[in-house]
């Protein structure tokens, strides 16, 4: 189900909020839907690189279906965008999974290549971990498709994940969303920056 985002009053100051969110099977055939929803969400929130997000939100839900409950019969992959001051925040819901989300230092690896994308695109990244399943969340500033050369590496690093893929195959969301949301805030604390994601990197 595809949820719109609300209306905000005129003057009032902007805080976290969210934009939209959207419940698919975790089936293959669905991922194209959230590519969909997330253009459609941040045809609405100008300044947001709509491509890297597009982009890191397809990965982590393919992901979530290869690699946790949600591929699973009856399985489901939930996203949620957020909208925060200066940017927004991308969280994915999956049905959980016996291990963490580890990234792989390398595009071309077999299996967490995703995540090695959203490391290298996001501005923040993280994850949470519950007994109803993994919420893996990204952070875009807004203004940063202006950065010079950062339009080309996203499509540059889109082809080269599209073309490791190929060789190695040759609810309520609030509950989530506040959890992400608090995750993001504690990261952007100046004694915190350092720390640019909680994930394991291999």
């Amino acid at each position: 189900m595809d949820t719109p985002a609300g209306q905000r009053t005129p003057g009032t100051r902007p805080r976290a909020g969210i934009l939209g969110s959207i419940t698919i099977p975790g089936i293959p055939e669905q991922v194209s839907g959230t590519r969909g929803f997330i253009a459609r969400v941040l045809d609405r929130l100008p300044g947001v690189d709509r491509d890297a997000a597009t982009l890191l939100t397809s990965e982590l839900v393919t992901n979530a279906i290869q690699h946790t409950g949600s591929g699973a019969p009856g399985g489901t992959v939930t996203v949620v965008v957020i909208g925060v001051p200066g940017g927004v925040l991308v969280e994915v819901v999956d049905d959980g999974s016996a291990g963490n989300p580890v990234v792989k230092g390398d595009l071309y690896a077999a299996e967490g290549q995703g995540l090695f994308l959203v490391q290298q695109l996001a501005t923040q990244w993280g994850y949470l971990r519950d007994d109803s399943g993994t919420t893996v969340w990204f952070h875009l500033a807004a203004g940063e498709p202006s950065e010079p050369g950062r339009e080309m590496r996203v499509h540059r690093l889109a082809a080269s994940a599209a073309s490791g893929a190929s060789a190695s195959a040759a609810s309520a969301a609030s509950a989530p969303a506040v959890a992400a949301v608090a995750a993001w805030t504690a990261s952007s604390m100046p004694a915190q920056m350092p720390a640019r994601s909680s994930s394991q990197v291999t």
